[in-house]
């Protein structure tokens, strides 16, 4: 167990869990008229099914989705994550990933603030901004230390990613690939993705529950599983494998739901506990 551990989980939210007109299998604009709903959402979260080598014998957490903003003003994030972790021998970690981030409209900049506290103590920080030009996006750092490079053009933030999976699913497209950035670790990272985008289905909630999310009854939602990997990480056959992958609902809306974070050798589930959908103010006229 590492600090470090819970950093590529913030590529999720996801929002995650979360491609513009690159995205291999489907042309995608970047002003796609897809209204993501303002939310925050809380998850209750859990050791899954795990190997004898993982060294893990417990895990529990919450994790918090705040998602906030429109297509006109761009898009604000916060999001915080917090895991206890207990190993074989009886030791116990807590992990606490913090991270806010703030993405303009039509993707042109993304700023980032990320910070990781091992057991109250600060072990990791990113802050930055991405600055998207005519043939590359440009990447100054403020920390870990500053310092200034260059991605791809075609590299995606996360809002953009997320309403490129909305927009693939409406249109049936089962599977994308993009590259990814959201800032994470030390602000350098891009991460590989590909996506696979299951059937439409009709939410199973009852509106007239107290079921969590009950606001998301009647409303169409999509499996997806969104699988990560680090392009400098090849195996010793000079494939690669997934950091990790992330399997989630996706409801028209831009929630998520029924969350499975797969890091090989264990998994994390992830279930709603509280949902609140805030007022879509929508463009000002």
């Amino acid at each position: 167990m590492s600090g470090s551990l819970a950093g590529p989980a913030f590529a999720i939210i996801v929002t995650t869990c979360l491609v513009s007109g690159t995205a291999s299998g489907a042309t995608v604009g970047k002003s796609a008229g897809y209204k993501l709903v303002p939310h925050q959402a809380v998850y209750d979260m859990k050791l899954g099914e795990k190997e004898d080598n993982s060294g893990i014998s417990g895990l529990s957490g919450r994790m918090v989705y705040e998602f906030a903003g429109n297509a006109c003003e761009g898009y604000s994030v916060n999001f915080r994550f917090v895991t206890r972790f207990q190993n074989a021998d009886g030791g116990s970690q807590v992990t606490d990933l913090q991270t806010t981030s703030f993405e303009e409209p039509q993707a042109e900049s993304y700023q980032f603030l990320s910070k990781t506290f091992v057991d109250q103590e600060l072990v990791e920080e990113s802050k930055g901004k991405a600055t998207a030009g005519t043939q590359t996006k440009t990447i100054n750092l403020k920390a870990p230390s500053e310092k200034s490079l260059e991605i791809g053009h075609e590299v995606l933030f996360p809002t953009e990613h997320l309403l490129t999976i909305l927009e693939s699913a409406e249109n049936g497209v089962p599977f994308i690939s993009a590259d990814i950035y959201d800032g994470a670790e030390s602000g350098e990272k891009v991460y590989a993705t590909t996506t696979v985008i299951g059937s439409k289905t009709v939410s199973p909630v009852k509106a007239d529950t107290e079921d969590p999310d009950a606001p998301l009854a009647g409303l169409n939602y999509w499996p997806v599983t969104v699988a990560y990997f680090d392009p400098g990480a090849e195996d010793a056959t000079g494939e690669l494998t997934p950091v990790y992958q992330l399997s989630f609902w996706l409801f028209q809306n831009g929630v998520s739901g029924h969350l499975t974070l797969d890091y090989g050798d264990f998994t994390i589930k992830g279930k709603m506990a509280a949902l609140e959908l805030h007022e879509d103010t929508g463009c000002p006229q």
